[in-house]
């Protein structure tokens, strides 16, 4: 993390401003002849002041406020904007503005590009204003969160009975555990909104990905519709109709899932409430991998171990995704990846008196403190930082960070991992090869998409509670010959790197059909579903 003394005023400010084309275009959706008085939170530069003036709106608006908390830039808009009399400019952090005018006053339509500042960034009084800010709205007090989680909230609070919002924001809105309360809190102030997604990086500076956020109040409760959109060029034949809205459960749920269709979503209720499958969670308990504070340096490899004779203190390690070859990670496996001068040895030093180490090892601590390895935060909170917590041998693994799909697989070497990696340890009743089966297939598939996140450059993240959510068959009265076949069919493919979609046909049909009677047409909607979240998802590498 960049402190904040080494971090750009733009960066610090969260300013990184509209492109007019956007602009132009997030005005046009959402201007009406009804519209009486207009908001910007954080005008910036004035751009979607700018647009109203631009399409000959400005002069026929009654009453435009821009607020700005920078006297540079708010002295400049008014400067620019003298002429117009019903346009005033108040240079003042929004936050502050808001506590002044809630309940007092509201507006007809709200325009902006909310700063993007992380909490890091923020003061102290800031991050009270906008945990009070949630409070005062039934959410839970956070002072973890970006500056525009606050900035939106109070902006639908200042919306007219009719009024409409329209923002460039984060994309993390659809998906981070951090806005579950924010999304909730939208759907039941708003009846409809209509999220716009782009495939391109609008502001390709700060690699992140934005969307447009429109909002409405008022009316029948519509629901919820995703656009997706290649880049800017492409708002210029938008028809913000197009789309049907999709009914929205009030609950804290991701936003994800509406990229997919209602038929589509009507198919993945079914699943959950089909007594055929059981949540993985329902299975085996799920837990992150260890967190060690320094996987480079208590992840090692042979030659490391030889040299300070850490052989008494290692365990077999599957560190990384190339580390799992197949769906059983094998002693074979193993031996290959300390050949391979892999770092595939975890250190465990025991919770014994530090005299009692041998020369060795206290030279490998010594070697740590001298390259400041101990200075880390998970590492400096120990009483004794070179021992490692939490150290136990699951019975299988799930990738954390993935590419086209995450592995699960199955220890079959005493093995431990990372927090790269989940832990998973099945309940007594449950047979390991059976849940493993159980995960390759379309439908599973679907879920770990629908559950998972879009992390940075198109990978699919998942996390231990949302690895628990996934959707598998129940498979237990397979016959055991038939198990032990598919199998070993499925990890040869798996080793030979071959299109995963080999194993998907095989377990649709071998399992999902013929054996628990599942609809086909049903896997192939989740096959689609799949595809089509993953497309989108590898769309932004």
């Amino acid at each position: 993390m960049r402190l904040k003394k080494d971090s750009s005023k733009q960066k610090l400010r969260g300013a990184y401003y509209t492109p007019l084309q956007l602009a132009n275009a997030m005005v046009s959706l959402v201007i009406s002849d009804n519209i009486k008085s207009v908001l910007e939170p954080s005008c910036g530069d004035g751009v979607f002041l700018d647009s109203l003036e631009s399409l000959d709106i400005l002069k026929k608006i009654p009453e435009i406020t821009a607020v700005e908390i920078e006297s540079d830039e708010a002295e400049k808009v008014s400067n620019n904007f003298k002429e117009y009399p019903n346009v005033q400019v108040i240079n003042e952090d929004f936050l502050d503005f808001y506590q002044n005018l809630y309940s007092k006053k509201t507006y007809d339509l709200i325009l902006g590009n909310p700063p993007y500042i992380r909490y890091q960034y923020l003061t102290e009084e800031q991050r009270e204003i906008q945990s009070s800010i949630l409070t005062s709205h039934g959410m839970k007090s956070n002072k973890l969160i970006n500056a525009w989680v606050a900035f939106l909230v109070a902006s639908v609070q200042l919306l007219s009975e009719n009024g409409k919002i329209a923002f460039v924001i984060p994309a993390e809105i659809l998906q981070v555990a951090y806005a579950k309360d924010l999304r909730l809190f939208l759907s039941n102030n708003l009846s409809k909104i209509t999220l716009m997604t782009f495939e391109q990086l609008v502001f390709p500076d700060i690699e992140q990905e934005i969307l447009v956020f429109i909002g409405e109040k008022g009316g029948e409760e519509k629901g919820i519709k995703i656009i997706e959109l290649n880049n800017l060029d492409d708002l210029k034949n938008l028809a913000l109709n197009s789309n049907d809205f999709q009914k929205m459960k009030h609950v804290k749920e991701k936003w994800t899932k509406y990229f997919i269709s209602a038929e589509e979503i009507k198919i993945i209720q079914s699943i959950r409430e089909d007594k055929r499958f059981k949540q993985f969670s329902e299975l085996a308990l799920i837990n992150v991998g260890i967190t060690t504070g320094n996987n480079a340096y208590f992840s090692v490899d042979k030659n490391t171990v030889n040299k300070y004779l850490l052989s008494t203190v290692t365990l077999p390690l599957i560190g990384r995704s190339s580390h799992a070859h197949g769906i059983y990670f094998t002693e074979e496996d193993w031996q290959n990846n300390v050949k391979s001068d892999k770092p595939a040895m975890l250190i465990s030093f025991p919770d014994t008196p530090y005299e009692d180490y041998i020369a060795e090892h206290k030279a490998y601590i010594k070697f740590g403190e001298d390259n400041d390895e101990h200075k880390g935060y998970k590492c400096s909170i120990r009483d004794r930082w070179y021992i490692v917590p939490s150290v136990w041998i699951p019975d299988a693994f799930f990738l954390r960070r993935n590419n086209l799909y995450p592995k699960f697989v199955l220890n079959r070497c005493e093995a431990v991992s990372t927090d790269t990696m989940h832990r998973i340890k099945f309940n007594d009743d449950v047979n390991p090869e059976n849940v493993l089966l159980s995960y390759y297939n379309s439908i599973s598939f679907a879920f770990t998409e629908i559950c998972g996140r879009s992390y940075g450059g198109g990978v699919l993240e998942i996390l231990p509670g949302e690895v628990g959510n996934i959707m598998l068959p129940v498979i237990d009265n397979i016959n055991d010959k038939l198990q032990a076949e598919l199998l070993q069919q499925i990890d040869t493919i798996v080793r030979n790197n071959e299109d995963i979609e080999i194993v998907l046909n095989l377990v649709d049909q071998k399992v999902l059909v013929e054996i628990l009677g599942i609809d086909k047409k049903v896997c192939v909607t989740c096959r689609k579903i799949w595809k089509k979240m993953q497309k989108r998802r590898l769309g932004r590498s």
